[in-house]
């Protein structure tokens, strides 16, 4: 796939070089940023070339800032090892499910928030849930390519397969506790649902319990987002005391 945009290129170098078989740089584009592109590419012996703006515009369906990369899309196998794939300073004990979130912006937004809380695992449900796309890549400013994820066929199996290593499994709904009233410290795990339904039916039955944000304004929710930061970060909250 391509990804482009300078961050999540320079990412794709950083932490995945051997996935990465080609970079486009626009022509006459100079400067620190072009520069380290160019050192990337030369120390991992990645492709390089120079090429039109106009070409780069037709390689991309977004604002590339001069920069595209052709690599191979990130899939997690289903006995690989989060530590290992993760950031440096993320927590293996900390892992989050996506299912159903259709908008490629919303899951980037959504794989930032957990990278930035330092989420150990991400599984994604592959039927419902847009791909690691290009648009997906940038909307995280290259967050996507530090984060183990896995696409999981089933969320039953995943989640049985959570609780049997002892995670808590809490579901995010309207209708939840609030997330300072439950205690997030010890093996979590937070289960994110679709933009309009939320959490599949069964999902929520196979949760420990259900975790929400009260609202006290005039608007009814929170985009996903916004509601995953907001619990995450009770969750680093609670983990660093």
């Amino acid at each position: 796939m391509r990804i482009y945009g300078y961050h999540p290129v320079r990412e794709a170098l950083r932490t995945r070089p051997q996935e990465v078989s080609e970079v486009k740089i626009g022509r006459g584009r100079r400067g620190p940023r072009r520069e380290e592109i160019e050192r990337l590419c030369a120390r991992h012996r990645v492709a390089f070339e120079e090429v039109s703006e106009r070409e780069l515009a037709e390689l991309v369906d977004g604002v590339h800032n001069g920069f595209v990369a052709e690599v191979r899309e990130r899939r997690a196998g289903a006995g690989a090892d989060p530590a290992a794939a993760a950031g440096p300073r993320a927590d293996p004990d900390l892992a989050v499910l996506v299912e159903d979130v259709s908008d490629p912006r919303n899951l980037g937004a959504l794989l930032r928030v957990c990278e930035g809380a330092g989420v150990g695992q991400v599984l994604i449900r592959d039927r419902g849930t847009a791909p690691i796309t290009p648009a997906v890549v940038r909307t995280s400013a290259g967050a996507s390519e530090w984060l183990s994820i896995e696409r999981v066929p089933n969320t039953a199996n995943a989640l049985e397969r959570w609780k049997k290593d002892g995670f808590w499994v809490y579901g995010a709904d309207a209708a939840g506790e609030p997330p300072w009233e439950i205690d997030l410290t010890g093996r979590v795990a937070l289960c994110f649902g679709g933009e309009e339904k939320g959490l599949r039916q069964r999902t929520r039955g196979l949760c420990d319990r259900l975790i929400g944000l009260p609202m006290r304004g005039s608007v009814e929710s929170l985009n996903i987002a916004t509601a995953a930061a907001a619990l995450l970060y009770e969750a680093v909250r609670q983990r660093t005391k």
